[in-house]
């Protein structure tokens, strides 16, 4: 499974979404799904503001997990 890291990324910062948003310029609606790892697909854009806001790499707020079910073969 394909998870993003960005609340993780803001509460070891401790750093607000507001402030995210500020820094970054997208909008909340963009940013929502990310915060709460619910999104289907990322605009390149978005992907770009996020890193350079929060100064990291697409692997640091993007990664991979197996799943239990995929371990099980299921």
């Amino acid at each position: 499974m394909i998870k993003c890291n960005l609340s993780t990324i803001l509460g070891s910062r401790r750093m607000t979404r507001t402030k995210l948003l500020r820094e970054s310029g997208i909008s909340l609606t963009s940013l929502k799904p990310f915060y709460d790892d619910t999104w289907k697909g990322i605009r390149r854009e978005t992907l770009d503001a996020l890193c350079k806001a929060l100064d990291c790499e697409v692997g640091d707020l993007i990664c991979f997990e197996e799943s239990k079910q995929e371990t099980n073969g299921t």
